[in-house]
């Protein structure tokens, strides 16, 4: 059960929506089903209408209206925003205050847990609210009053109730709502057990992803967007995070993909930038309509985007160390980047994707050392090849499509407890070689298709990996949802490009399931002065010999010193990316 708090001003307003037709009419027969005694005592039995719902909020706001108790709060991030562009704080703190005497929750179901009964959502709502505080019987604090109206199903299909609350109590007191969007999620999963509701793992692990507030996928609706912003901003920091060797390229990479950055330095300590928030550009169009930047910190994307946990992952030298302040420095001015000669400028040679593939397949390899039970390695093993989707995705993908929603699913998986953090090993692998190959990679050459159904195919092997690290850890919604992913989507786009890299031979399309493994340099069954990607194009067009080799040894008719101008193109490839690109 998912909870969605917000605030405001006019409980008419919020009774009224809730007791009316909706944005497009898809409220249903909205009719009370718990409130305060005193709201029961007021409340039809029946749909509510326009007049029921204005009796109600009145009702609600008895308190405040009698004992003339104002509720303002504060929005902090938006304060602190305003005077990091300069307001002057007073202006700043004035601008982020308002009235917010009205207090209102919805409680969603996921779509395919079916719907409850009137008399079983009546009696979450009265539990939920006096877990909250709001109502609690037991306390010796006075109630404070509210309603739970239920009209029909979310737009995806949940069953659901909202809430309308006052925040102020019977004798006038205000009810205290701090860190109420925590007690939100530890009062539903109280109530997931107690009514024999679907538990949700993820917040029983405090292992949840940053829900998408209905503002901004309002506001994406309204743009014709596909995803919102932030869902945006998280695959585009992940990408360049993840095929990054240090914190300087890390804010360089952001840049160059047309994101605002920046830093937030330490208090009391100059030059010690100690976080970070990112911004979509604003469009001409926003720009002349007055719309600002809307910033997201690391943390608000995701829990392993914060920069602690990113430093985790790059080399932290005195060098790379001078290298991303003086980038931060410049990111905060909105000067040019310090360094244009990093190894995000370089174009990589097509034939390096065979080289990912061949990493990827080293990652999966040391994925098989880590225990089931440990969690934090796997997260971390989640998020870098999530990183590595994002990167693929942002360069082959126009709109999202199968990598996206592969990197999202994975990064579900990364998330671990704030206060968690994941040791660091000098020895272990990373899955970063691959990402910035394939962000950096022209991928229209002659034969990227072989190349890149080779990656996919190991790609999906670390996310079926992942997926088993999940069911072992009792997570079985989480493995199902990555299985969903990796045979909806992904398998659908590795049997095209194995057709398009036949085509591209003249010969007969295969499907995915009735390819073998891909052979890599470690397998020692192709021929000296073969590249991968010749060999592996000869096993795809070559399966249908129906000879006795094993698929091992590759096909009956492997290429030979034809295939040298291949070889040669990639070995190029790899000399101008040299060591240095080597995570």
């Amino acid at each position: 059960m998912i909870p969605n708090i917000t605030r405001g001003a006019k409980m008419t307003g919020l009774v009224s929506y809730l007791a009316g037709p909706g944005r497009s009419n898809e409220h249903e027969n909205p009719h009370v089903v718990a409130g305060h005694e005193a709201v029961l005592f007021a409340a039809p039995a029946g749909e509510l209408s326009h007049s029921d719902a204005i009796e109600l909020a009145h009702e609600i706001d008895t308190a405040r209206v009698v004992f003339g108790t104002e509720v303002s709060y504060t929005n902090r991030r938006k304060m602190n925003a305003a005077i990091d562009d300069g307001t002057p704080r007073s202006v700043a703190l004035a601008d982020a205050t308002s009235d917010r005497n009205v207090w209102h929750c919805s409680l969603s179901l996921n779509p395919d847990e079916g719907e409850l009964s009137d008399a079983t959502w009546g009696a979450i709502a009265a539990d939920f609210m006096r877990e909250m505080g709001f109502d609690d019987p037991y306390s010796p604090r006075a109630a404070a009053r509210w309603v739970a109206i239920r009209h029909g199903k979310t737009t995806a299909g949940g069953d659901h109730i909202h809430i309308a609350a006052s925040a102020v109590r019977e004798d006038g007191t205000k009810v205290d709502t701090f860190n109420d969007f925590k007690r939100a999620q530890a009062a539903c999963g109280t109530l997931e057990h107690a009514h024999g509701l679907v538990v949700l793992t993820s917040r029983e692990n405090d292992r949840g992803t940053r829900g998408v507030k209905p503002a901004e996928a309002g506001v994406a609706a309204r743009s014709g967007a596909a995803e919102t912003a932030r869902v945006r901003l998280e695959r585009t920091v992940r990408a360049c995070a993840t095929a990054s060797k240090t914190e300087g390229e890390f804010v360089r990479r952001l840049r160059a993909e047309k994101v605002l950055v920046r830093p937030r330095y330490d208090t009391g300590t100059a030059g010690k930038v100690v976080g970070y928030s990112v911004a979509t550009t604003p469009t001409a169009a926003e720009r002349a309509a007055g719309g600002k930047p809307v910033w997201f910190g690391g943390g608000r994307l995701a829990k392993d985007l914060t920069l602690p946990r990113l430093r985790d992952e790059w080399e932290t030298t005195g060098t790379a160390q001078q290298d991303a302040a003086a980038e931060w420095s410049a990111a905060r001015r909105g000067a040019a980047v310090t360094i244009t000669t990093g190894r995000e400028r370089t174009q990589l040679d097509a034939g390096l994707i065979e080289r990912a593939a061949e990493d990827i397949d080293k990652w999966n390899t040391y994925l098989s050392s880590i225990p089931a039970s440990d969690t934090a390695q796997w997260a971390r093993a989640a998020g870098r090849t999530a990183g590595v989707f994002a990167a693929w995705s942002a360069r082959t993908e126009p709109t999202p499509g199968p990598l996206a929603k592969a990197a999202t699913a994975l990064s579900r998986s990364a998330q671990i407890p704030a206060h968690q953090r994941i040791t660091p090993d000098p020895d272990r692998r990373h899955a970063g070689g691959a990402a910035l190959i394939v962000m950096q990679t022209a991928l229209t050459a002659r034969g990227g298709a072989t190349a890149n159904a080779l990656l996919l195919r190991q790609m999906m092997r670390t996310m079926e990996a992942v997926a088993d690290a999940e069911r072992a850890a009792g997570n079985a919604r989480q493995a199902h949802a990555l299985v969903r992913v990796r045979e909806r989507e992904l398998t659908t786009l590795h049997t095209q490009l194995v057709r398009t890299s036949a085509a591209d031979r003249g010969a007969v399309a295969l499907a995915p399931d009735a390819a073998p493994r891909a052979v890599t340099a470690r397998d020692g069954g192709r021929p000296d002065g073969v590249s991968a990607e010749a060999w592996e194009a000869a096993r795809l067009t070559g399966l249908g010999n129906t000879s006795g080799a094993s698929h091992r040894d590759g096909p009956a008719h492997a290429p030979t010193a034809s295939s040298g101008d291949v070889a040669d193109r990639t070995d190029r490839g790899a000399r101008g990316v040299g060591e240095d690109h080597e995570r």
